[in-house]
C-alpha cells in the first residue's frame, strides 16, 4: 500500500470535528498532522512545509471540506504529481479547491521555494503560488478528480464573512468578476439562508474597504485583519443563532445532494447508448463544462491522457474504450472528431464552448508558453511520456502547430466554429453553442439536455490567466 499522510488545517470551523473524522475514514492516512488556529493562512502553509514527511503522497485539506466517499482506491492507483479535487462549494458550485493530493517530490520542491516578496499571487493564494512554482520547476502538470466532497457548507457566519472578504479580493479581473457575479445571482434565489446574506455583506464591505489599486502589502494587511473585522461586522446583521453541527445533518444533505449518484446507475441524460461530448477548443471553459455535466449526473472525462486513449487516437479509432465507463469526453480529445462520434453514438449531445476570440488568443498564448510540445521525461516520470505524446498528437491534429502562432490559431478558431455549426445546422437539438466565459450556464445547458434546473451556482472554474493579470 502507498503511504499517505493527511495534513488537516483548521481555524475552528463549525465542520472541524466531523471533517477530520470523515477524512480519516475516507483517506485512511498513515499519519495525521493537524495545523490548528494558525493565521493568516500563509503561516499555516509555512508550518505544513516544515513537517518532516515519510510517505508517498500528502493530502492537504481544510476543515471546511467534508469528504463523503472513499478516496483510498484512487490514492492507491494514483501516480500524478498533483491532483486538485473537485468539490461541491455551497456558494460557487463545482470547483477544485480545499483538498489537494500532492506527491512527495512536489512537496519537497515546495519546501525549497523561496517565498516571493511583494507578490500578489502569493498574498492571495500562498499554497497555490508555491505549488505552482514547484510544478513549473519539475515540469509537472496539474490533474483533476471529482469526489463527493462538501466545501463551505455548514460554516459559522464569521468564517463565511472571512472567506468572502478574501473572495472579493480574488475577483478583480474580468473572468473572476464574471464568476463572482454569476454566484451572486444564485445567492439571490436562496431567500431565507443567512449564509448568503453574510457573503453579500462581506463582498460589499471589502469592496469599499480596499481599493482596486491596493498594493500587495495593503491587501495582506487587510487579509490578516479579516477575522477581527468579521467579529465586529457579523453581529450587525442580527442573524439567528447557530448550533453545533451534527453528523445527521451532513448525512441528510449528502443523501439529498448525491441521490442520483448513490442510487442510480445510468443518468437519464445518457440512456440508450447516447453520450455527451464537449467539442470546444482548449481554454473555452471545457473544465467548467465537465464539472457542470458531473453535477447533472453526466460522468464526463476531461482531456484523458491514458495509454489506451493514445493508442486509439493514433489508430484513428474514435470508439474510445473509456466510454464504457464514462458518459462523455470534453476538450480537444474529441473536438475535431464530432462527425465520427456522431455516427458511432447516434442521438448524442454535442456542446461547442466558445468565447471572445481575442481573449481566447491571449489565454492560449499564456497557456502554451509553459507547456512545450517536446519535453524530457526524467527518471521520476516528470513530463509523463504518454501525456506528452497525446499533447503532440492533438496539437498537430487540432491546431496544426506545436508552438503558439497567432495567425494559425485565429484561423483554427474561426474554422472550427464554422465547421461545427455548419455540420449541425439542420439539427438544433444535437448541438448547443455555449459561451461559459461570457456568463452562460445552467439555463442554456439544462434546457439543451432536458434536465431540471439545478439549484447551485454554475462552476466557472478559475482561469490561470486571470490571476496573472493581478501582477501584470
Amino acid at each position: 500500500m502507498k503511504k499517505v499522510d493527511l495534513v488537516f488545517r483548521t481555524v475552528g470551523e463549525r465542520t472541524s470535528d466531523i471533517a477530520l473524522n470523515l477524512a480519516i475514514k475516507n483517506i485512511q492516512p498513515d499519519h495525521v498532522h493537524v495545523i490548528e488556529n494558525v493565521k493568516p493562512f500563509s503561516e499555516a502553509v509555512d508550518q505544513m512545509l516544515k513537517i518532516e514527511y515519510d510517505c508517498d503522497f500528502v493530502v492537504f485539506m481544510d476543515a471546511d471540506c467534508l469528504i463523503m466517499e472513499d478516496m483510498r482506491p484512487f490514492l492507491e492507483q494514483n501516480e500524478y504529481p498533483y491532483v486538485d479535487c473537485y468539490v461541491l462549494d455551497k456558494f460557487r458550485g463545482q470547483i477544485h479547491q480545499g483538498v489537494h493530493i500532492t506527491r512527495m517530490d512536489v512537496v519537497r520542491e515546495m519546501q525549497q521555494v523561496e517565498v516571493p516578496e511583494n507578490d500578489m499571487k502569493y498574498v492571495l493564494r500562498p499554497e497555490s503560488r508555491l505549488r505552482s512554482i514547484a510544478l513549473s520547476k519539475l515540469k509537472a502538470a496539474k490533474h483533476f478528480k471529482h469526489f463527493r466532497i462538501f466545501h463551505d457548507h455548514f460554516q459559522w457566519y464569521h468564517d463565511v464573512f472571512v472567506k468572502f472578504g478574501l473572495r472579493e479580493l480574488r475577483s478583480r479581473t474580468h473572468h473572476t468578476k464574471v464568476q463572482l457575479k454569476s454566484a451572486q445571482k444564485y445567492w439571490q434565489t436562496q431567500q431565507g439562508d443567512p449564509d448568503y446574506e453574510v457573503a453579500r455583506y462581506a463582498v460589499e464591505h471589502t469592496k469599499a474597504a480596499i481599493s482596486q489599486d491596493a498594493t500587495p502589502a495593503e491587501v495582506a494587511a487587510y487579509i490578516a485583519r479579516l477575522p477581527e473585522i468579521a467579529a465586529i461586522e457579523v453581529p450587525k446583521l442580527n442573524l439567528p443563532a447557530q448550533a453545533p453541527l451534527t453528523v445527521e445533518e451532513v448525512e441528510q444533505k449528502a443523501e439529498k445532494q448525491w441521490h442520483w449518484q448513490l442510487h442510480r446507475t445510468t443518468p437519464t441524460v445518457v440512456q440508450n447508448g447516447r453520450k455527451v461530448f464537449g467539442i470546444g477548443l482548449s481554454r473555452t471553459g471545457t473544465k467548467s463544462l465537465t464539472s457542470a455535466l458531473y453535477a447533472l449526473g453526466v460522468n464526463a472525462v476531461h482531456y484523458p491522457d491514458d495509454e489506451t486513449t493514445l493508442r486509439e487516437l493514433a489508430a484513428g479509432n474514435h470508439n474510445f474504450s473509456l466510454l464504457q465507463k464514462y458518459d462523455g469526453i470534453t476538450d480537444i480529445t474529441v473536438s475535431v472528431f464530432y462527425p465520427q462520434l456522431d455516427k458511432l453514438f447516434p442521438d448524442s449531445k454535442f456542446i461547442l464552448t466558445v468565447r471572445d476570440k481575442e481573449a481566447w488568443l491571449k489565454s492560449m498564448e499564456q497557456h502554451w508558453s509553459g507547456r512545450p510540445a517536446f519535453a524530457d521525461v526524467d527518471e521520476n516520470g516528470f513530463g509523463k511520456e504518454t501525456h506528452m505524446q497525446i499533447r503532440r498528437l492533438l496539437r498537430a491534429t487540432v491546431y496544426g502547430c506545436y508552438e503558439f502562432n497567432r495567425d494559425r490559431m485565429s484561423y483554427v478558431f474561426d474554422q472550427h466554429i464554422k465547421n461545427v455549426t455548419e455540420y449541425f445546422k439542420d439539427r438544433p437539438d444535437s448541438l448547443l453553442v455555449l459561451d461559459i466565459c461570457g456568463g452562460e450556464g445552467w439555463e442554456e445547458l439544462c434546457a439543451f439536455l432536458g434536465t431540471p434546473a439545478i439549484d447551485q451556482p454554475f462552476p466557472y472554474t478559475k482561469k490561470q490567466s486571470a490571476l496573472a493579470a493581478l501582477v501584470g
